[in-house]
């Protein structure tokens, strides 16, 4: 799309780099994050960043490839292209780019359920920025690097059981995502800056979700929400139904939150990605437990675990066997499958991660 020029003359190799970086930015923004568009966007910007010894840029077609395989791959693909992140950051001797190396590595150990790992490289990226006073220096980042680094920080330290520290993380997080939203930018800087705040407040109504918080949840999917519809950005859209959804059967109202889960995952299934489908289907699992529709929440959850060794995803694994083993006994299920489920499974995961 991008060879032809107008009246048939060709862009040259520069130009086509242009483009091609901002078109990956906004098919990610406007058609979400497992857009195929998106991809070929950035697989064809690398070849042109080698040739044209554009250093920034390449990180920036990087982390875009990263940001796909992330939402669409088994973690073990975006996991490789994390480290070549880091390796780049590293020849650069760019202090901002080591903070998003060190993000990228954060998230993807996250979610494969290596908290005390990613904890460790969240922290390197947040120590960084604050012993540096670091700021970036590519415009392309889809996520300001420091919030990045605070919220899998967060997360690590949820699953690890400091719920304090957690929390103050989030909060940190969610401070600057939106100071940095409401400051004047750069050109190109407030999709970056946007896409950050949205990203603390889905991981923000998830840690309240673990602390059964439905209030919390409602709020924050609903600032996700008005966000989200003001930019037109379809996925944090999504996810933000999703958890509006859950938190309205928490509180009460199941007949207008089950719909919004269902619409929302289907939405989610429609738009190519499978990163964290596992935790929606849970969600899912619950509120159709407390609408004492038993026996499709074991389906769903059932759906949900058989998603981990496609996708290697098990920073909930723990919690599928924990909510599987709940419906079994509220079914009346043989004691034996009961206990598989619910304990042995479940703290095996447990001492895993």
């Amino acid at each position: 799309m991008v060879e032809n020029g107008i009246e048939g003359q060709s862009l040259v190799a520069e130009d086509q780099l242009f483009i091609l970086t901002q078109a990956g930015l906004y098919l990610t923004a406007t058609r979400g994050l497992g857009a195929p568009e998106a991809r070929v966007c950035y697989e064809r910007a690398e070849p042109l960043c080698h040739s044209l010894g554009r250093p920034l840029l390449l990180h920036a077609a990087l982390v875009g490839r990263w940001r796909y395989t992330l939402m669409t791959d088994k973690l073990s693909d975006p996991m490789q292209i994390a480290k070549r992140v880091y390796l780049l950051a590293q020849q650069q001797n760019d202090a901002a780019l080591l903070v998003g190396a060190y993000r990228y590595l954060a998230a993807t150990l996250c979610f494969m359920g290596d908290f005390e790992s990613a904890r460790q490289h969240a922290m390197c990226g947040v120590q960084i920025w604050g012993s540096r006073g670091v700021q970036s220096s590519v415009e392309q980042y889809h996520y300001t690097p420091v919030v990045g680094c605070l919220i899998y920080l967060a997360m690590s330290e949820w699953h690890l059981g400091e719920i304090a520290s957690s929390q103050a993380r989030i909060a940190e997080a969610i401070a600057l995502a939106r100071e940095l939203y409401s400051v004047d930018r750069l050109p190109g800087q407030e999709m970056n800056d946007t896409h950050v705040l949205a990203l603390a407040l889905l991981l923000a109504g998830i840690i309240a979700w673990g602390e059964r918080d439905p209030a919390a949840v409602d709020c924050l999917a609903s600032e996700l929400i008005e966000l989200s519809t003001r930019h037109n950005f379809s996925y944090w859209l999504i996810v933000g139904t999703i958890l509006r959804g859950w938190a309205r059967c928490a509180s009460g109202d199941i007949g207008e939150g089950i719909p919004w889960i269902e619409d929302g995952i289907s939405d989610y299934r429609a738009s190519g990605v499978m990163l964290a489908l596992s935790f929606y289907l849970a969600l899912k699992a619950e509120a159709l437990y407390l609408a004492g529709r038993t026996s499709e929440a074991l389906e769903a959850i059932t759906e949900a675990g058989a998603l981990v060794p496609t996708t290697e995803e098990r920073w909930w694994c723990a919690e599928l066997h924990r909510l599987r083993g709940v419906f079994l006994t509220a079914m009346g299920a043989d004691e034996t499958q009961i206990e598989a489920s619910y304990t042995r499974r479940t703290l095996r995961v447990g001492r895993q991660q």
